[in-house]
């Protein structure tokens, strides 16, 4: 493990108003450091993808601070945000998010082109993870001719192509069955391996705490508990550096 990535300190978060207000986070605070597979657990409703969010920089706070990377987001407005989640998150999301009118490769190379890379070096770095993620051979087919497990691994590719120092998964396998839930943390866990680099799988399925270095526990907005794991699974067989350190 290395330093933290990214820490929450004091975090609240109240959403909605008057009757229907509802304080989804009440004073968080945890970190997430290179080189660690982070599972986030909770029953529906207990605050897991609100503080996704907030990780994310896709929501501010109400109170609390966030830093990722070292940079502060007190006071950032939506375009330095926005700036803070393209320089160093990568997002992996239940439903895919994939394009349908667009191949796997042109999908994952959306995410390098809206970082302004572009060209061969592009084309090559897009060919580069495919491969990591199995799927090479998939580079032409469009979602509709990709399985569920296929199109999260697309997902994935994409989440990881533009080398981001954080990967926060809402959900990433309940979509899927058991074999392609496995192969998919398996993934995730590997992208973990690499230093400077830290995931964050937020999940209710008890079965995936086994990829995890650490286990975070929420209830009703509030971090309950934390432990790691006694075993792992066995990652020998995974790339090594599926993201260039």
């Amino acid at each position: 493990m290395s330093e933290a990535l990214v820490t929450a300190t004091g975090v609240t978060s109240v959403l909605g108003t008057g009757a229907a207000q509802v304080r989804a986070l009440n004073n968080v605070s945890l970190s997430l450091n290179g080189g660690e597979l982070v599972v986030l657990m909770g029953p529906s409703g207990s605050g897991k993808t609100t503080l996704l969010s907030v990780l994310g920089c896709m929501l501010t706070p109400t109170e609390g601070n966030v830093h990722i990377c070292g940079l502060s987001t007190a006071g950032a407005d939506a375009e330095e945000l926005a700036a803070i989640r393209r320089r160093f998150i990568g997002f992996v999301f239940q439903s895919y998010h994939l394009f349908p009118t667009l191949t796997a490769a042109e999908n994952i190379q959306l995410a390098l082109d809206v970082r302004k890379q572009r060209g061969r070096k592009a084309r090559a770095r897009t060919a580069e993870v495919l491969k990591t993620v199995g799927l090479n051979h998939k580079a032409r087919a469009f979602p509709r001719e990709l399985s569920g497990g296929e199109q999260q691994r697309v997902a994935i590719a994409r989440a990881i192509v533009a080398e981001p120092a954080i990967i926060l998964a809402d959900e990433p396998t309940a979509a899927l069955d058991g074999t392609n839930g496995q192969a998919v943390m398996k993934i995730l866990a590997s992208v973990a391996r690499v230093p400077h680099r830290a995931v964050l799988v937020v999940t209710h399925d008890t079965r995936l705490t086994n990829f995890a270095d650490r286990v975070l526990y929420i209830e009703d907005g509030r971090i309950t508990g934390e432990e790691r794991p006694r075993s792992k699974i066995g990652l020998e067989e995974l790339p090594a550096n599926p993201l260039r350190a």
